[in-house]
């Protein structure tokens, strides 16, 4: 028997059918929230949720995809755009083996390079794109892209930043206190 992996019987399912699991140790903090619900609004839904079948009580039971059923369940906009269907790929394990997928999947999805994250802040400055537009599309606090066009060390990300005048060179010779 050839194997075939889930992803490629991805099926609509109605939204009221599927159920989080009650294992899930996963979080995502509220900025990341907003970003996810920004990505799935701009891009549609990429990825299928991925569940398992509880025949007994015909409901889907989530394995991986929590974050993005949220966003369905909490955004009226995604909701009705997508007709309160998710799309879902299904695995057929017993309770053990979806608890380690669930791990393996939320561990699976890694971090972002510090030097590669200011390389695209740098491209996409270099293509016109101001702060405002990054902390907006990349969901980045201006902070953090602020640190991150340092680590590229160009003096051309910061040519249109305005400094303020409220810091003054200290006399060595002189005392404040």
């Amino acid at each position: 028997m050839e194997y075939n992996s889930p992803v490629y019987n991805v099926f609509a399912v109605p939204v009221e059918k599927i159920k989080p699991n009650s294992y899930n140790p996963n979080t995502v903090a509220p900025p990341e929230m907003k970003l996810l619900y920004e990505s799935i609004r701009q891009d549609g839904y990429t990825m299928p949720v991925v569940c398992y079948y509880d025949k007994e009580s015909d409901t889907y039971v989530i394995v991986d995809g929590f974050h993005r059923y949220r966003v369905m369940m909490e955004h009226k906009d995604i909701y009705e755009r997508e007709k309160g269907m998710l799309p879902v790929s299904i695995i057929d394990k017993p309770l053990d083996q979806r608890m380690a997928s669930t791990i393996r999947h939320n561990r699976a999805r890694g971090s972002h390079d510090v030097d590669l994250m200011s390389n695209i802040v740098k491209e996409l400055h270099e293509l016109g794109r101001s702060d405002a537009w990054i902390s907006r599309h990349l969901g980045m606090e201006r902070d953090e892209i602020l640190r991150l066009k340092q680590i590229t060390g160009l003096a051309a990300l910061f040519k249109d930043v305005k400094f303020g005048k409220a810091w003054k060179p200290v006399d060595e010779g002189k005392e404040y206190f």
